[in-house]
């Protein structure tokens, strides 16, 4: 798959909509009751990067980032505004946000993960594009120093440890975060009339799969 190491300009996706999608197939049985599966073991994101689209020199960012990554081609980094980070909206990101996994004393190679939670049930979504210069990693409630105790891969959100983590051994971290997106169309349609009136071009980004 063609990926562009770039992040769509903040600016002008802050005020965009969108979030999570889920695929449920639904079976109304002969008895009334329903039977319901997912072939998605991970939720989609969809978004209208339209709405962030706020003066002329916008567009014209716009189509410059959309041309360069030629339509639905490559796909690129987005910041989702409305959740980009592992601690909560009101704070800071701190090293100890996230529990990755559990050291065994072997393993050096961990994941990047964020845990949502409701009541008893938790979902664990994989971070694969943690932004350059946000992680931090602990162990154990110690925060560990990067490039000496532990490196990571900003382009698959793996965190490599020097030295396995012993057995048993808490793995924390805090990062921000970028979704790996597409342009969900091939064409962009605006018109500078229409823009200057308020109106604002259908832009559809759509997560893709890394």
């Amino acid at each position: 798959m063609g990926f562009h190491n770039v992040r769509f300009p903040a600016n002008l996706s802050f005020g965009s909509v969108g979030g999570p999608e889920r695929r449920t197939e639904v079976v109304t049985l002969a008895n009334g009751f329903e039977e319901r599966n997912t072939p998605w073991a991970h939720s989609r994101r969809r978004y209208d990067a339209g709405l962030g689209m706020r003066s002329l020199d916008d567009i014209e960012a716009l189509i410059a980032f959309f041309e360069a990554r030629q339509g639905q081609l490559y796909g690129f980094r987005w910041k989702d505004w409305s959740d980009f980070k592992s601690s909560k909206a009101s704070k800071s990101v701190n090293f100890e946000d996230q529990t990755i996994a559990y050291g065994d004393g072997e393993t050096s190679v961990f994941a990047l993960n964020k845990s949502y939670s409701s009541g008893e049930i938790t979902y664990v979504r994989p971070i694969t594009k943690p932004v350059l210069g946000t992680v931090n990693i602990g162990l154990q409630g110690v925060e560990l120093q990067e490039s000496i105790d532990w490196t990571v891969d900003t382009a698959t959100g793996l965190v490599t440890f020097s030295v396995p983590p012993e057995e048993g051994i808490l793995i924390s971290a805090g990062f921000e975060f970028d979704v790996p997106v597409r342009f969900d169309t091939d064409r962009i349609a605006t018109s500078v009339s229409s823009f200057q009136a308020g109106e604002v071009p259908n832009v559809p980004i759509v997560e893709v799969r890394v």
